[in-house]
């Protein structure tokens, strides 16, 4: 018998201090920064995204969307053997305690599950997705919570309108579990250490003192033409892993990231943007959290529906990127 990892369940949080275009001209006009809605729109596509209260961390996002995503899968949280966090935004300074075993802790998980975060930014969902799909085929596991949670308002620098505009807070989750039909099709992942520095927290901790900055840093020309050519490849890799063709794809899922870098893929693979399921204009770039998002946005709304195959891809600071091939 061939086992397969399956999702049977997805989950999505956005933080309820919704922010529009409107509201960071206002703010970004205090200190004297002029932008626009139109210059917002066509750069990014986004109009909205959401800011986490001051109280809510990436657990708290984490937990709303796992909750969302247990109980459309039906499994109860003390039958999750595994938990894998995608986020860049953890709780604790040094990633410790990892998020995930805060998740586990609020989500009254007591059986002694396995619970890990994965850092590899915008990817790490699919990281975190393509680990979860070897855990189960290997046999050990069987239901595995997967999350993408991020508060990366607190680490915008908003006297840089390039990227403050950018960025949300958010979570979304899926519950894979073991399966004798096909579910994961085909993962890819990658890395280029050597273009680390143009999407990076450049700040750094020693004895207790931040040296450089606390913000992130993207230099946003270099990451839009890496990007393209990256994830047209890495989405090519996975089909023909799966001996499949890009016609068979009913639906993809980038990386909410910037709307021109998802046209530019669609375009690329040959697939028309009615193919795409497109979120970025409602809570903007949500790192490791944005493909989870839009995912759990396509199933409730009933486009994306059993059966179909799904396209996963993403790219990120590192340099990351990678693509799950899915069938629902």
């Amino acid at each position: 018998m061939t086992l397969y990892s399956k999702i049977i369940g997805t989950g999505s949080f956005l933080p309820p201090n919704r922010v529009t275009n409107q509201d960071l001209i206002e703010r970004l006009a205090l200190d004297g920064i002029e932008t626009s809605d139109e210059w917002i729109v066509s750069r990014s596509g986004i109009s909205v995204r959401h800011y986490a209260d001051t109280n809510m961390q990436s657990s708290d996002l984490a937990v709303e969307s796992a909750k969302r995503a247990l109980d459309m899968a039906q499994v109860a949280a003390n039958d999750i053997d595994l938990i894998i966090l995608a986020t860049s935004t953890p709780d604790f300074f040094g990633g410790f305690p990892s998020t995930a075993c805060v998740v586990q802790r609020k989500l009254g998980i007591t059986n002694g599950c396995a619970a890990v975060d994965v850092q590899a930014v915008c990817s790490g969902f699919v990281y975190a997705l393509a680990t979860a799909d070897k855990f189960i085929k290997s046999g050990s596991h069987k239901n595995v919570l997967v999350i993408g949670a991020e508060v990366f308002s607190r680490i915008i620098d908003f006297k840089d309108r390039t990227t403050c505009v950018l960025f949300g807070d958010g979570s979304g989750a899926v519950v894979m579990t073991a399966s004798e039909e096909p579910g994961i099709l085909a993962t890819a992942l990658h890395a280029d250490g050597s273009y680390g520095d143009i999407l990076c927290g450049p700040g750094r901790i020693s004895n207790g003192v931040l040296e450089g900055s606390a913000f992130m840093y993207m230099d946003g020309q270099a990451v839009f033409k890496l990007a393209i050519g990256l994830l047209d490849k890495v989405a090519n890799e996975a089909l023909q892993l799966a001996n499949m063709d890009a016609s068979e794809v009913d639906w993809i899922v980038p990386h909410q990231a910037n709307i021109r870098i998802m046209q530019g893929t669609a375009k690329k693979l040959g697939l028309s943007m009615d193919k795409m399921i497109v979120t970025v204009d409602q809570h903007g770039n949500t790192s490791a959290a944005s493909i989870p998002l839009a995912l759990d946005v396509g199933v409730r709304d009933g486009r994306i529906k059993p059966g179909q195959n799904v396209m996963m891809e993403g790219v990120g600071g590192g340099f990351t990127w990678g693509a799950v091939l899915a069938r629902m």
